[in-house]
């Protein structure tokens, strides 16, 4: 059908990419004056569209350039977007959720970046609301009538079909679909390369790679819902709906399979049967990705689905314990037959009838990934799954190995701790996906919210006085610099987060943080440096989750940001000086500190980061830290996560900056780290009296599990573990951005 010769309002509304070349000057005036109505802390980047029927009631919007809220979206909560995101008609976001770059949600989806409580001693009205936020990356598609989950993370460049239901995090490259949704395979990979051979690619209007023909017109809708799954090589600006791939020639053939569509349907219908519904049908992993997991052919019916106490292609058997934030999330995942304390990966049955003999070869494999999405591959398992499987079977032991039948401690025989009550939330979240089960998630809350002073917002150590403040309000040591950290992440684990802002850090003026900044040990001590400075951002970080205007209206955080930037040293990308006693251990263990909490946590990019790994990779050739035997958790993390985080600003290309030395480095500490883990008792944290010591606990165990992660994600393998940290060490921004430093 034309277009009308003038776009009228409603028009622009549902097809807002049209805007910025089609209006008149009388609308894009009426477009500011919608703009400007929005209500609450608002910012909006150029070029963008709020559709006048759209239900815009945010406490907080920050909409990045060239970005459209399209006819009758509903947003409230926190909402910050990047460049070029659309949310299409009738999407809804609400509670705290932010997006990358290039994100396209379709119409009728729902992110609910927000949750109820539902104990059993008071009505579900009454229930307090929790937000842990959903996160999603740069360049994903999210198709329409799809539903995301509070305290989801979804990675770059994913594509979700239509209808999914989201429930968990899903890693980089991800093409997902189902409910619950789970990973059907890797963007990136190649598809249809022997149906291409087979088929005629000359015939008009037939893709090679689908055994399909092509529509002879343009879909309408450059940003259409069905998300499907077909294309592994899209244009980067390509929205128009990608057909589904085609199977083989064979396909059409296979008993239980439609022949028009190439996909095996499940056992039950689905719950969303239209476009989404054909996002299932890849069984091909990456050729590239030596550990890609290969699926064995299935019987003509999916015995999976009928297995008692297992969701429908989840290949895990749920816990008996209850997830920590039951709401909306729980409902969507939850199956009502439970294993009891069995959290270990379920074994593929074997298949039925002509299958038999391929599923008892499944069968005995080991290194099956939990909640994993694929069967296993038929070469042997990696050490990362199998590794990954053992710690989640474990840590249910680990976790009652370090509880003293009160209190948490890091190892038995010490004295109970603040952190150790808080690595205990970490682990337990990591593996389990769960609170650790001595205390009930309301109880894990109060305890750790009662530790917080409520006048200073600090939380000192078990049976030590407050701390006292300095003269500009906040403290500059001890364990409560550490507590803004662990105890603010394990309660956002949890839900509800702080309770109260730490006012040192609110009531500081700018003028006030420079001085501190100058004054801090940079040369002496930069690794104290870097962690008073994490303490810092961290703090203000808290605080802006409380809406507290005071640090936007003294600018501290900007301050910060400014400081740091205009300090770094052009030959280093650093902060700090070596010594001839220690190389660079001050300078690469402050950088790391320094920069998870400031530009990691802010989702901002470092300054150098070329320099950044030119001396990071130097510093781990200094065999006083980094000799046979020598690693400890804080030493291999504060090399990693800054190469990591370096990476991720290059791009994730092969050819990236040294990236095979990053990689070979990489693979030697993993070849180092795994066997070190001690079967019921975690990992020590590392050899000598640096922090705890060689002894297995809490501390040890948290940090090389999300240390294992950041090395297996510089080799493009972190899928294999199943699991993602959430917390302190998460890969994620906890917040896109500073006003004015975006």
């Amino acid at each position: 059908m034309d277009h009308p010769s003038q776009p009228s309002v409603r028009h622009f509304d549902h097809c807002p990419w049209l805007f910025a070349d089609d209006a008149t000057e009388e609308q894009r005036a009426a477009q500011r004056e919608v703009q400007r109505a929005v209500g609450g802390d608002t910012g909006i980047g150029e070029r963008c569209y709020v559709a006048e029927s759209a239900a815009v009631f945010p406490d907080r919007l920050r909409l990045g350039d060239d970005s459209y809220i399209a006819a009758h979206a509903y947003v409230t909560g926190e909402l910050d977007t990047g460049s070029h995101c659309t949310l299409n008609p009738f999407t809804t976001v609400r509670g705290n959720v932010v997006l990358g770059h290039g994100v396209r949600i379709g119409a009728h989806t729902s992110l609910l970046g927000f949750n109820h409580s539902m104990a059993p001693d008071r009505p579900v009205f009454r229930q307090p609301l929790t937000s842990r936020g959903i996160r999603v990356g740069d360049d994903v598609w999210i198709g329409s009538h799809v539903i995301v989950v509070d305290g989801v993370t979804i990675g770059d460049h994913c594509v979700i079909g239509a209808g999914a239901v989201v429930t968990r995090d899903l890693p980089a490259w991800s093409v997902a679909a189902g409910n619950p949704a789970r990973v059907l395979r890797d963007r990136r990979e190649v598809r249809g390369a022997g149906a291409a051979a087979a088929a005629d690619p000359a015939a008009s209007g037939t893709r090679p790679d689908d055994n399909r023909t092509a529509t002879t017109r343009s879909a309408p809708d450059p940003e259409p819902g069905a998300a499907a799954t077909g294309n592994p090589q899209p244009l980067p600006h390509d929205r128009r709906a990608v057909q589904a791939a085609g199977a083989a020639d064979d396909a059409a053939a296979a008993p239980g399979r439609r022949p028009d569509d190439g996909c095996t349907p499940t056992t039950r219908p689905a719950p969303h049967p239209g476009p989404g519904a054909t996002t299932s049908c890849n069984p091909r992993p990456a050729p590239h990705d030596l550990w890609a997991v290969q699926v064995v052919a299935a019987a003509a019916t999916d015995p999976a689905a009928a297995a008692p106490g297992r969701r429908p292609g989840d290949g895990r058997t749920p816990t008996t314990h209850p997830a920590p934030h039951p709401g909306p999330r729980a409902v969507a995942a939850d199956d009502p037959e439970r294993t009891p304390r069995d959290r270990r990966a379920v074994q593929v049955a074997a298949a039925v009838g002509a299958e038999a003999g391929a599923g008892a070869e499944v069968a005995d494999l080991p290194g099956i990934r939990p909640g994993g999405d694929r069967t296993p591959a038929t070469r042997p398992a990696s050490g990362l799954a199998a590794f990954a499987d053992a710690a989640r079977d474990q840590a249910a032991g680990l976790l009652d190995r370090c509880r003293d039948g009160e209190r948490y401690v890091d190892r038995p025989g010490v004295a109970p701790t603040v952190r150790a009550h808080c690595d205990a939330v970490e682990i337990a979240d990591l593996l389990l996906g769960a609170v650790p089960e001595h205390l009930s998630a309301e109880e894990h809350i109060g305890r750790l919210s009662g530790l917080q002073d409520p006048k200073s917002g600090l939380v000192p150590e078990f049976g030590e006085p407050l701390p006292v403040a300095d003269a500009d309000g906040f403290i500059g040591k001890g364990a409560a610099l550490y507590h803004v950290l662990c105890v603010g992440y394990a309660l956002d684990l949890l839900g509800p987060g702080l309770p109260h802002p730490v006012r040192g850090v609110r009531n500081m003026t700018a003028r006030q943080l420079i001085v501190r900044l100058e004054a801090l040990p940079w040369r002496t001590g930069a690794w104290g440096a870097g962690a008073w400075v994490d303490s810092l951002a961290t703090a203000a970080h808290w605080n802006l989750r409380h809406g507290d205007d005071g640090d936007d209206a003294h600018g501290t955080p900007e301050s910060l940001f400014g400081w740091l930037l205009t300090r770094a040293d052009p030959w280093t990308g650093m902060w700090g000086s070596p010594s001839g006693e220690e190389g660079r251990l001050q300078v690469v263990n402050g950088y790391y500190r320094l920069t998870r909490g400031s530009f990691a946590q802010f989702g901002l990019p470092v300054p150098y980061p070329e320099r950044v790994v030119d001396a990071v990779l130097d510093h781990a050739r200094d065999a006083r830290h980094f000799g046979p035997g020598r690693e400890n958790a804080c030493n291999v993390l504060d090399v990693a996560h800054p190469l990591w985080l370096c990476t991720r600003q290059f791009g994730r290309g092969a050819d990236g900056y040294r990236s095979g030395e990053i990689r070979d480095w990489a693979e030697r500490q993993l070849a180092t780290v795994l066997p070190r883990w001690q079967d019921g008792r975690g990992f020590g944290f590392g050899p000598g009296t640096a922090g705890p010591g060689p002894e297995p606990g809490l501390q040890g165990t948290e940090m090389w599990l999300a240390i294992v992660w950041y090395l297996a994600d510089l080799l493009g393998r972190s899928d294999e573990l199943g699991y993602r940290p959430r917390g302190i060490h998460r890969p994620e921004p906890a917040r896109q951005g500073i006003a004015g430093l975006n």
